[in-house]
């Protein structure tokens, strides 16, 4: 059986016309898909024999709202989401003064084995497909009752390991004739397979491109993300160099500070010579705790000091603010506490 979800737009109608019928419909299933409909039997604008048609050989396929926290501090909304295949996934739900703002798993677990990250806790059971990752924004928005305006992937998974699942929900959720959510509007993290951000480059889709760093050199990164045995810090950034120079768009680092590990002084000055120069951001993050894990956020004092040695030095740096911590809103931390 075929998820309709899992179609480009064009494709759709190439479907529709190979079971014989017209291009309109694809119009009209796509927005109705994208509405969040469960069954067939919604669609009201397609006839019976349309609709047994597509129940031969498609299904429309949907997620079950598992778990549901609401922070009580800021409004942030964590869902555990359950596949029809009975497994969980998480989806989280902020609010900015500009919207909502939803951040979205890609895979079911995920192998990068980062070791700060609850997700990667039990290793990578499977992707996500396209429509399965579409329906997280899908039926978040459906139980809010609000419009999600912004789209970050940094949820269970690493989104470039899905490669080819991840661009076909790019493609679908920016569709006018569905969610319509602007490709600037739109987020993707990755602990920096080098050779897929070479590929998305020649994508040529406006996203913001986020790298997951942590570390200003590979003596530290090589202790907290495998990754880095692979693709070091060099070639990571030269991916960089040329993202930003085929894009002409700015990069965002993620730099979780663990204290005693990559949050030194020191560490901040390799850090601002290793990105200066390069169009880009560094979002600093004091790290989550994970029960796994002993690591641990140092003071306040010592991630400002960090944030300002970083902009003194003529980096672009902010520090995250926190939300949801009364309901584990960090990845993977839901779904590892019910498995």
């Amino acid at each position: 059986m075929i998820d309709l979800k899992d179609f480009e737009y064009d494709e759709l109608i190439e479907y529709l016309e190979s079971i014989g019928e017209k291009k309109f419909r694809a119009e009209q299933i796509f927005s109705w898909l994208h509405k969040g409909v469960e069954s067939y039997s919604e669609m009201t604008n397609l006839s019976k024999t349309t609709r047994e048609k597509l129940e031969k050989e498609t299904y429309v396929s949907t997620l079950k709202i598992r778990e549901k926290y609401v922070s009580k501090l800021d409004g942030t909304v964590k869902y555990l989401f359950e596949l029809p295949d009975g497994n969980c996934i998480e989806s989280v739900v902020m609010r900015y003064h500009h919207g909502l703002t939803i951040c979205i798993s890609s895979q079911v677990g995920c192998r990068m084995g980062c070791r700060f990250c609850a997700s990667t806790i039990g290793g990578l059971y499977r992707s996500l497909t396209a429509g399965e990752i579409l329906n997280q924004v899908i039926f978040a928005q459906k139980d809010i009752g609000e419009r999600i305006s912004n789209i970050v992937m940094m949820g269970i998974g690493e989104p470039l390991d899905n490669y080819d699942n991840v661009i076909r929900f790019l493609h679908n959720v920016n569709h006018e004739k569905g969610l319509n959510i602007g490709y600037r509007h739109i987020s993707l993290s990755t602990c920096g397979i080098a050779d897929k951000i070479y590929d998305l480059a020649k994508e040529n889709l406006p996203i913001t491109l986020t790298i997951s760093l942590h570390a200003p050199n590979d003596a530290v990164r090589n202790t907290i993300m495998p990754v880095n045995h692979k693709y070091n810090v060099t070639e990571l950034l030269k991916a960089c160099k040329n993202y930003v120079d085929t894009t002409n768009r700015r990069l965002s680092f993620e730099y979780s500070l663990i204290h005693g590990v990559n949050d030194s002084i020191e560490n901040a000055r390799e850090l601002a010579g290793l990105i200066k120069g390069l169009h880009s951001h560094v979002n600093l993050i004091p790290v989550n705790k994970v029960e796994e894990r002993d690591y641990k956020q140092g003071s306040k004092a010592d991630i400002r000091d960090f944030r300002d040695k970083l902009v003194s030095s003529g980096v672009n740096a902010t520090i995250r603010r926190e939300l949801g911590a009364d309901i584990s809103a960090s990845c993977g931390q839901l779904r590892k506490k019910v498995l």
